[in-house]
């Protein structure tokens, strides 16, 4: 299972910065000659600011790799044994995010490298390099009063949610390679993710779990083939998702066989392999189902009714197992329309 992280005793304590351009552009690399000040009462406002955009996501790794002289996992690893290298480690991580940078679609941005103390992670507290990239920045207005007067200026800055890439790497595991937390708004993750962090999925319970919720309502929508109707491939992805909910342990052959028809079962052999293959998740053929991401799972999977006056109705999975005995279809001889009846015995 995914360990809990927890944010609430966290504290900045230094700071780095640097612009990082696209060099296929043309575009330069500046770095910070020393490190940012900052005054102590702000440090509550940066530290919550910086890390905002990675609460709630999936745990991953940094891979160590053979050559380990340019890569992320050592100038982590540099900095952690000794906090006074942050400014010199802070420059190799910028130039080694310039170089990886090499294409058209990467955006110029504002690098912030950060050291934060006191994130508590499997009862310890550690520190985590933070490295958060802003590419657009937010315009706003301001207030000021000079000589006595007021005047209305606009700036543009950093606003925490739009922050568009940033990486959370915590001094845990490192044997294993360092446990990161990581995101990128662009959708686009193989430069963020696998280019510059190098980051491997934490393949436990939860992972597999998730991952293979999502390849089942996919396969629903996606991979079955021929004239099946959206009945149908709700009720294949819930047959499927009850089977998480209701097993200890996931076999790849007892799940299978739920699925009954032969054809149908080729079908999902086949949708599983090029998901895998298209997603770069792997899901093992047996695993711990997690009960928390099977009732997550289960949650997402929705089925929508869309009538032509406008109204739409969400049917959450839970209903749909009973939806024969609760939805009734008519027709109105007068009105000359059909209606939908939805039997209930409370609101909720």
């Amino acid at each position: 299972m995914a360990v809990p992280v927890n944010f609430r005793e966290s504290s900045i304590s230094k700071i780095a910065l640097a612009k990082v351009g696209n060099p296929l552009k043309g575009e330069p690399l500046l770095t910070s000659k020393d490190l940012c000040r900052f005054e102590e009462n702000e440090a509550d406002l940066l530290t919550s600011s910086f890390l905002v955009p990675f609460k709630s996501l999936e745990p991953y790794r940094v891979n160590i790799q053979e050559n380990e002289e340019s890569s992320l996992h050592n100038f982590a690893k540099k900095v952690f044994e000794n906090d006074s290298n942050l400014l010199e480690q802070a420059k190799n991580i910028s130039q080694y995010l310039y170089s990886k940078s090499y294409h058209p679609n990467i955006k110029s941005g504002d690098l912030c490298i950060s050291l934060i103390n006191g994130i508590i992670i499997s009862g310890n507290s550690v520190p985590a390099l933070c490295i958060i990239k802003c590419e657009n920045k937010t315009p706003f207005l301001q207030i000021s009063e000079i000589d006595g007067d007021l005047t209305l200026t606009t700036q543009h800055g950093i606003y925490p949610d739009k922050v568009d890439k940033g990486c959370l790497i915590l001094n845990h595991q490192e044997q294993d390679g360092y446990t990161v937390y990581l995101f990128d708004k662009s959708g686009n993750t193989n430069f963020w993710n696998k280019d510059f962090v190098n980051a491997l999925p934490i393949r436990d319970d939860d992972y597999l779990t998730k991952r293979f919720g999502e390849l089942c309502v996919n396969f629903a929508k996606r991979g079955i083939q021929g004239d099946s109707d959206d009945k149908k491939r709700i009720k294949v992805a819930n047959k499927a998702l009850n089977y998480l909910g209701e097993h200890d342990d996931f076999k790849i052959s007892e799940f299978e066989n739920t699925l009954g028809e032969p054809e149908l079962i080729e079908q999902f052999t086949t949708y599983k392999s090029q998901y895998e293959e298209d997603s770069g998740h792997r899901i093992d053929d047996q695993f711990k189902v997690s009960k928390k991401e099977a009732t997550r799972a289960k949650q997402k999977l929705k089925e929508t009714i869309k009538l032509d006056t406008g109204v739409r109705i969400s049917l959450s999975s839970e209903f749909l197992d009973q939806s024969h005995d609760l939805l009734e279809y008519g027709y109105d001889e007068q009105r000359k329309m059909k209606y939908l009846k939805i039997l209930f015995n409370e609101e909720s």
